[in-house]
């Protein structure tokens, strides 16, 4: 059993219907491994709270943003942007105060419909990841992009530098890498869970 990571800032996975099924999935595994994590299966909701199920203020979250943007010359794996796209002249300002994190899982079209489905995502601080190295699922996933890389890297790479500690990813990592590994040994690749026998 791996190590519960105290995570000060919270993480809040909005994970499309379609995506809780999928075997090698890592929303759920990732808010298990969280002391503060949580993840909402849904298309839409009315605003933050709603989907937080508790008060919260806007200007005190962030989303992992989707979109392409110009990150050269950015030593950080975790960019702050504008509407545009554009890294914020400044990152440490940026990041200051932020108390929750969002991420978007599903796939790439999934994702992006829970962006355009949920306005009140554009009123958050955006950011974006800027991975380090391809995703540890290798060929036991299909990405649409050669960048893309799972929610848990995402998230797991997020907190590192919004916590300040390279520990925080590693222990996130450890329950990933146990499924990818026993994936590997059964001849798991990712596919659609049958819902009757669900766990």
């Amino acid at each position: 059993m791996s190590q519960t990571v105290d995570n000060k800032v919270s993480i809040l996975v909005l994970q499309h219907p379609q995506e809780q099924d999928r075997v090698l999935g890592t929303a759920r595994l990732l808010c298990d491994s969280m002391a503060n994590g949580r993840v909402v299966i849904g298309l839409s909701w009315r605003n933050l709270a709603h989907a937080l199920g508790e008060a919260a203020e806007p200007r005190d979250w962030g989303v992992l943003y989707l979109g392409s943007t110009q990150t050269k010359g950015q030593t950080s794996p975790l960019v702050a942007i504008d509407g545009k796209g554009q890294p914020l002249p400044d990152q440490e300002a940026a990041r200051a105060g932020l108390k929750g994190l969002i991420a978007l899982d599903g796939n790439w079209a999934q994702a992006k419909a829970l962006w355009w489905r949920n306005a009140w995502l554009t009123k958050l601080r955006r950011f974006v990841v800027v991975p380090d190295g391809p995703s540890l699922y290798g060929d036991l996933r299909r990405e649409a992009r050669p960048d893309a890389v799972s929610t848990l890297e995402a998230v797991a790479l997020s907190l590192q530098v919004l916590e300040g500690d390279a520990a925080v990813r590693e222990k996130l990592l450890v329950p990933f890498r146990a499924l990818l590994a026993k994936a590997r040994q059964e001849g798991v690749r990712d596919s659609k869970r049958d819902r009757r026998v669900r766990r």
